[in-house]
């Protein structure tokens, strides 16, 4: 059987996530609706999977996607990056533009990508109008001027710790579903990933964690704030914390 990697299902599906990605909270939409759209984009991008052969698997080529920050130093999305990477079975690293700014470049098969970079993209956003949000709260007054950054801070890294929790937990039931087609899909993904990538011979050092200091009042707020938006599973499946806002 002489299969090649066929470029018009891949192109269907970079469609549909165009087609999501006018829903964002640029355009007006609520976070609830983005990220609902990114767990659909998530189950596009199974199905797609689903339907091709291994030799089609096998075949198709490895490609890079640069998400840009537009800035120099951390963003809150770098606490979440790897587990967007794990989502969507591909790779990610970090490295500095010829301004001086920071990407992440996700490495792995041309829907992966696409997917990882539409929901580095809903995240980010996210996060930015929630802790816009948190600014205007309650909580927020309370804290005296000169504790501000480190009550923003603080809100953000909770809310996108909350986020990558639930990314994993609902991978794991992503895989178990697949899993049960007996192809043994995530496993045939990353060895095409992982050989393509080690092609590269990437020199890519790995960042040491250092102790922050953490409001404990905005860290958990913003936990919630992550907890609250929707994220389903996509291919059925129930978790927790998947409902949407006023359901």
């Amino acid at each position: 059987m002489n299969q090649t990697f066929n470029p018009a299902a891949l192109d269907k599906l970079k469609a549909r996530i165009q087609a999501l990605r006018a829903k964002t909270i640029a355009n007006g939409c609520t976070e609830d609706e983005a990220l609902s759209a990114a767990a659909k984009v998530a189950e596009l991008l199974d199905r797609h999977d689903l339907s091709l052969s291994d030799v089609e698997l096998r075949a198709s080529p490895c490609e890079r996607r640069v998400f840009e920050t537009h800035r120099k130093k951390r963003i809150p999305l770098d606490d979440c990056i790897g587990a967007i990477a794990h989502f969507c079975d591909c790779r990610v690293w970090r490295e500095k533009n010829a301004a001086g700014e920071s990407c992440y470049v996700f490495f792995g098969l041309g829907a992966d990508i696409e997917v990882a970079h539409y929901l580095a993209e809903v995240i980010d956003g996210a996060v930015r109008a929630e802790l816009g949000r948190f600014k205007t709260s309650v909580d927020y007054i309370r804290f005296r001027h000169q504790e501000r950054h480190l009550a923003n801070g603080s809100f953000a890294l909770g809310m996108v710790a909350s986020i990558a929790r639930r990314l994993e937990a609902i991978k794991a039931s992503r895989d178990q579903v697949n899993e049960t087609t007996g192809r043994g899909l995530v496993v045939l993904k990353s060895s095409v990933v992982d050989a393509e990538f080690d092609k590269l011979d990437l020199k890519l050092r790995t960042q040491r964690s250092t102790s922050r200091m953490v409001s404990m009042t905005a860290y958990e707020a913003g936990g919630a704030a992550g907890a609250s938006l929707a994220i389903n599973p996509g291919l059925g499946g129930s978790q927790s914390g998947t409902t949407p806002k006023g359901s």
